[in-house]
């Protein structure tokens, strides 16, 4: 499920929906809030018909005499370019030969001095003329009233080839924006004018302008920005050299003049924003009555544009500012004059897959190798990393890098994954307590369930701890007694033993009638295993001891339990089939265990222990039981009875220990001493075993058992 969420991810961002856009445009944005353009001083000043220009001058649409006066003072003051963000698509209906003419025609008396009436478009027209102005058009969605004139020429390089290449034509005209058509200048300003832009601006997600175009197309035709217009006319420039990109799929680069200027696909130059700067802008009833410095205008490319209330086109720059339409022409021209771009290159793309689809590869990674937390660790460390080097890469060289989706996609990996691995764990933990829990003590489970590792279900060699348990005189029992009275009576039993073993850590491998096997240092590994075994062996006698004696003042003739403990190594796992299987163990010393149990009724004892159990238990005490040479066994095993060092006569065990000295060394009074051992204590069936092997001739400590 993760790797489907990644390649969904890497499918998703190759395709760039909207709102991936938007998002990212807006992280975008924040960088350059945290930190924006440092606006240096540039050659470009904003005339603004402002408010209090409006109230000394007089109400727009001033008469076209007064623009001209305006442009002739800006002449004057050796400005380099004026461009007008204003669109003159008409004539000054202000005009006195507008306004006297037809009058003066219809009397003829005043027909003599009707050609001398003042034509204020004729002065706006003239005064254009004299210096180097930008007029501009709008595009629109309607048809072209008339295409408007282009004013400089159009050159094509890179893969495309040279000027008349129509093919590199045809690709930049299907990447520019534009529109169905435009609404330009009056034709003698657009003729006296040396240059001629696009008024338009494109808006982005949430109404934000981040990009500002340098071509644009309207009616089929490729035209340039009022921007690019200003730069190309302030340098001389007669021409566009437009870098096509290989394969001919956009733009990559405007040259202009001596600028070279990067661009998206669609011939845009990102914005780099600054904040709102009041020096750049000279109210322009300043400029007419003559109060601005020569120095303040001489050599600077000037856009005339307005601020007032109703004329001016506000739109947000990607810092949240709200400012006129004319300032992010002049912001742009900043951007180029100092070279400072950002730049979204064609490999951003791909490099974001290929960040995401290895970040994402990294968590998946640590999540199948390591824990939780260090897949947290991973996943926050691929996070803050893709955000550093995406922070980096915009102060040290502007480039856009989108960390956001590469981020995200790493974190939608680790929930995933990290449900998944939840669930997968839920359902171990289910598995082990259904497994487990009648087996196992809930502290085992427990156990298990915190480090499911331990749980080696495909079978592993392990030391392990045995205990064997037999019911004497059950088969009889059960025959004779009615089962309303011995179920109950042995369900009990059961009971009782299972709880001493749960208490011991022991495992209860089976329940074969009355007999319990019961493991120690599986599944849960435990290197006390033979020291746990032989407490829950001690306790389990005294249990058995205490219940049987209590039936049997109830009348019901319960034997004496006899238990048999080994340790060794033996395979522990899962056995079984497809349909049922079981965890439990295979190996000799299961059997030796099973045999030890067995012993004791020709031993005369309750509990035999083998030297491989209470060798590796540091708190043993017991007593030697001999050498027992087990039937289908070429060596003998040496055994032990542990002993409860609360209820054990110290004199009666030296004794014993004594005579059992003397028997080991093949002495003959050993008959004599183990004969006074049992008349000190009749009820020591170990004792009384030995007395009658010697009695029987039999000599030493090894005992040949010829059955199980």
């Amino acid at each position: 499920m993760s790797v489907i969420v990644l390649i969904a991810a890497a499918f998703v961002s190759r395709a760039e929906p909207s709102f991936l856009v938007g998002v990212r445009e807006s992280l975008f944005d924040s960088y350059q809030r945290l930190e924006p353009r440092v606006a240096r001083d540039a050659p470009v000043r904003i005339v603004d018909i402002d408010e209090e220009s409006l109230a000394r001058l007089g109400q727009w649409p001033w008469p076209r005499s007064r623009l001209a006066e305006l442009l002739q003072k800006l002449d004057d003051a050796r400005a380099t370019t004026v461009a007008l963000d204003i669109l003159l698509a008409e004539p000054d209906r202000t005009s006195p030969s507008r306004l006297l003419l037809p009058r003066w025609q219809g009397a003829s008396s005043h027909g003599e001095g009707a050609e001398a009436l003042p034509d204020y478009d004729q002065q706006l027209a003239a005064t254009m003329a004299t210096g180097r102005v930008v007029t501009g058009f709008a595009l629109v969605e309607a048809g072209l009233t008339a295409l408007p004139a282009m004013k400089a020429g159009l050159a094509f390089v890179g893969e495309g080839g040279g000027s008349d290449d129509a093919p590199a034509a045809a690709a930049v005209l299907a990447s520019v924006p534009g529109a169905a058509g435009a609404v330009g200048t009056l034709p003698m300003f657009e003729h006296a004018a040396k240059g001629n832009g696009a008024l338009s601006i494109s808006l982005s997600a949430g109404g934000v302008i981040r990009r500002l175009p340098l071509l644009l197309q309207a009616g089929g035709h490729i035209l340039p920005s009022l921007g690019a217009e200003a730069l190309r006319v302030a340098q001389g420039s007669d021409t566009y050299v437009v870098k096509v990109a290989d394969g001919g799929h956009g733009i990559d680069e405007v040259q202009i003049g001596a600028y070279r200027i990067p661009t998206d696909r669609a011939g845009q130059i990102w914005l780099y924003a600054s904040k709102p700067v009041t020096s750049r802008f000279i109210p322009a009833w300043k400029v007419i009555v003559g109060e601005v410095p020569p120095a303040e205008l001489e050599g600077r490319i000037v856009l005339i544009g307005s601020t007032a209330r109703g004329l001016q086109d506000v739109h947000q720059t990607p810092l949240g500012d709200d400012v006129p339409g004319v300032e992010f022409h002049a912001q742009a021209l900043e951007q180029v004059i100092h070279e400072v771009y950002l730049r979204r290159p064609d490999w951003a793309k791909g490099a974001e897959i290929l960040t995401l689809l290895a970040l994402g590869a990294t968590v998946l990674t640590v999540g199948s190798r390591a824990g939780p937390t260090w897949t947290a660790v991973c996943a926050g460390a691929g996070v803050v990393g893709a955000f550093a080097v995406s922070w980096e890469a915009f102060i040290a060289v502007g480039l856009l890098l989108d960390p956001l989706f590469p981020a995200a996609t790493v974190i939608a990996v680790y929930f995933v994954s990290s449900l998944l691995r939840h669930l997968q764990t839920e359902r171990e933990q289910r598995w082990i307590r259904m497994a487990f829990a009648s087996y196992i003590s809930p502290k085992l489970v427990n156990a298990l369930i915190e480090d499911p590792g331990q749980l080696q279900l495909g079978g592993e060699r392990r030391e392990l701890t045995f205990l064997f348990t037999d019911l004497e005189g059950f088969t009889p029992l059960v025959e004779r007694t009615p089962p309303a009275v011995v179920v109950p009576a042995l369900n009990a039993y059961l009971d009782g033993m299972i709880r001493i073993a749960f208490a011991h850590d022991g495992t209860v491998d089976k329940i074969i009638g009355d007999a319990v096997h019961i493991m120690f240092g599986a599944p849960v590994a435990d290197p006390a295993h033979a020291e746990r075994a032989i407490a829950c062996a001690l306790e389990i006698d005294r249990f058995a001891k205490d219940f049987a004696r209590q039936k049997r003042s109830e009348g019901l003739a319960f034997g004496q339990t006899r238990i048999g403990v080994n340790s060794g190594i033996a395979i522990v796992g899962n056995f079984g089939g497809a349909l049922r299987f079981d965890y439990t163990a295979h190996g000799d010393a299961i059997n030796t265990a099973a045999r030890l149990e067995g012993a004791n009724k020709y031993l005369g004892t309750r509990l035999c222990v083998s030297e491989e159990t209470a060798r590796r238990s540091a708190t043993f005490f017991g007593r030697p039981a001999g050498n027992l040479l087990l039937k289908g066994k070429t060596e003998p095993v040496r055994v032990f009875e542990p002993l409860d060092p609360g209820a054990v006569d110290d004199d009666a065990l030296r004794a014993y220990e004594a005579a059992f000295a003397l028997l080991e060394a093949g002495d003959p009074a050993a008959e004599a001493a183990f004969a006074a051992t049992v008349g000190r204590a009749p009820e020591d069936g170990l004792a009384a075993f030995h007395l009658r092997r010697l009695r029987a001739g039999q000599t030493g400590s090894t005992v040949i058992l010829t059955e199980k």
